[in-house]
């Protein structure tokens, strides 16, 4: 983007950090560091070339950096990024207070809502075995309807495709109604009472879902109109 022209050190933040996306991405990178192609699961909507030329633009301004690894390239906060991480947190909590969604269609995406969901399982409750879990969100287009979480040895990982495992348990839900969830503007009891969830499959996952089904960071933050 073009600069304001002015020494103000917001204007000369806000040429940095003011660009379509860019906050986005360092929502993503403050959770971890990530790869290309984990990036843009965290934005959907993201083209790979505006991906890269933002990639590109908060490198050259020091915010990220970008390295090599045995597992392939790796974009993590340098020390000028890693001093956004509480502005990006509070950035979330005004947005959630005070212009929080209406989880109209245009807002739901589920491809999102389970790359977010799976970075906050609780694994306590699963076994060291793998179990999968298929979830399937009723009334969506083909693509945005079923994914699967594999959880094995406290790790997850979250498929857009079957990863060819048998599956423990099948978990079928609203979209609206389980985005609503995640975001603590629903109870887990409310959604399984209007029928907006049901689980079959695995006894002990099922009675434990409330546990290791956790919410976002953000679901405690009350509305302002509230």
């Amino acid at each position: 983007m073009s600069g304001y022209g002015q020494y103000c050190p917001v204007a000369k933040a806000a040429e940095v950090l003011g660009e379509k996306w860019s906050i986005l991405i360092l929502r993503e990178l403050c959770i971890e560091d990530q790869t290309f192609n984990g990036l843009r699961k965290g934005m959907p909507l993201l083209s790979p070339t505006l991906l890269s030329k933002r990639l590109k633009s908060l490198e050259h301004n020091n915010v990220i950096a970008r390295t090599k690894t045995g597992k392939g390239v790796y974009y993590s906060l340098t020390d000028a990024g890693s001093e956004l991480k509480e502005m990006i947190m509070q950035l979330g909590v005004w947005g959630q207070r005070w212009v929080r969604s209406d989880y109209s269609d245009g807002d739901l995406d589920a491809s999102l809502l389970m790359w977010d969901l799976h970075r906050s399982v609780n694994t306590d409750p699963f076994p060291i075995e793998r179990k999968v879990i298929q979830f399937e969100f009723y009334g969506t287009a083909s693509r945005q309807r079923f994914f699967w979480l594999v959880v094995e040895d406290q790790n997850v990982e979250v498929c857009m495709k079957s990863p060819g495992y048998d599956v423990d348990l099948s978990i079928k839900a609203d979209l609206k109604a389980f985005t609503t969830f995640w975001m603590g503007d629903m109870s887990f009891t409310r959604l399984g009472k209007e029928k907006k969830l049901s689980a079959e499959g695995d006894a002990h996952l099922k009675r434990s879902m409330k546990h290791w089904l956790c919410c976002s960071a953000f679901a405690d933050v009350k509305s302002a109109s509230a």
